[in-house]
């Protein structure tokens, strides 16, 4: 069947019709880039290997040649590379955040995630033909934000916060007219989005700035009689038994001693999973179906996108009949954090 989408120049931004969301995959590396472009995903999104990006880990994300290399390899598969540049310009440094778009620019993407406004304005203004999609940290949360955004700055989609309801997601939706993309896979944030004051408080580095909850050089493993202690800048954080997996250290997802019980306190460790509600997803018309994971191995990029791939394509197919396959939900555990999936804010049955 002939597809309008694959006639479209490089670097031009090809709309999937509503009923079809684009899955939104990410890259952290060539490898996952290549990963995710195998195993089905419509688009990728990348960074830098600076402050510009977000998840700025060590040993991830690209260079100018890397992201070239990634982008040709995208777009003869006639996929759509997107470029996060989604972290606040540090006063003084601003001109390190505009060349991080030039960059882009140059490079060919289709588009830029951004939260920051003198960047946006910055981008509307140098270079009007680069379209701008508005970063979950910008933690817009209404309609009336988006299309503030929208008036002001040209964007053309907005990403949501991770703490929304369906109903509220298909308010929103209703009530602009700038594409809306929502997390269907991946670790969940019951903060402001990178602009978490616990991991401020207890490492002294904003997420934004450093790119992680937990920096690296803040994490410490301590072995003792009763197993081992994942402590944050010295901060205890949690103990796990000999024979029980530990999972990374962040502020949100430890286990506290609250009254006399010990337990996850603000929020346990499982990932965000939203097969069991595509068909609400689709029939609200949401233009895009994002996975989390920029961090994550080219091996969970690859087996995520491979199984929303085949469940998006389902529940098209037949969304009044779709269920998700147990082989699904299997394979997606295996990748999850703390290997327990949740609906989570979407779905509050007690709402």
């Amino acid at each position: 069947m002939h597809d309008p989408q694959h006639d479209a120049p490089l670097g031009a931004y090809t709309k999937m019709t509503r009923q079809k969301p684009e899955l939104v995959c990410p890259a952290g590396s060539l490898p996952a880039l290549k990963a995710a472009v195998d195993n089905g995903a419509d688009t990728v999104y990348m960074g830098l290997k600076d402050a510009t990006n977000a998840r700025n880990f060590a040993g991830l994300n690209f260079d100018q040649n890397s992201a070239r290399e990634g982008i040709r390899y995208a777009h003869e598969r006639k996929r759509q590379v997107l470029m996060a540049i989604n972290t606040y310009a540090q006063a003084g440094s601003e001109a390190h955040w505009h060349k991080a778009v030039d960059m882009a620019a140059d490079l060919g993407v289709n588009a830029v995630i951004m939260a920051d406004v003198g960047l946006l304005d910055y981008t509307a203004k140098t270079h009007p033909q680069l379209r701008r999609h508005l970063s979950v940290q910008a933690s817009a949360t209404n309609y009336e934000a988006i299309n503030l955004y929208r008036d002001l700055f040209g964007i053309s989609r907005a990403v949501l916060p991770r703490v929304l309801t369906l109903p509220q997601v298909e308010h929103v939706i209703a009530n602009t007219d700038v594409e809306i993309e929502v997390f269907g896979f991946g670790s969940l944030c019951v903060m402001v989005e990178g602009r978490c004051l616990l991991s401020s408080y207890a490492t002294g580095e904003s997420p934004n700035t450093a790119g992680v909850c937990s920096p690296a050089k803040a994490v410490r493993w301590v072995e003792t009689p009763k197993g081992t202690q994942a402590r944050l800048s010295g901060i205890l954080i949690d103990q796990y038994a000999p024979d029980e997996s530990a999972g990374y250290p962040t502020l949100c997802k430890g286990r506290f001693n609250v009254g006399k019980e010990t337990y996850y306190a603000l929020e346990e460790p499982t990932s965000l999973n939203v097969i069991d509600a595509l068909p609400d997803l689709l029939r609200i018309g949401v233009s895009a179906i994002k996975v989390e994971g920029r961090q994550r191995s080219p091996a969970y990029v690859a087996e995520v996108t491979k199984v929303l791939r085949a469940a998006i394509d389902s529940a098209l197919a037949d969304p009044a009949h779709f269920s998700s396959k147990p082989a699904w939900n299997a394979a997606l555990g295996k990748v999850s954090e703390g290997q327990h999936v949740t609906l989570g804010a979407y779905l509050r049955p007690w709402k």
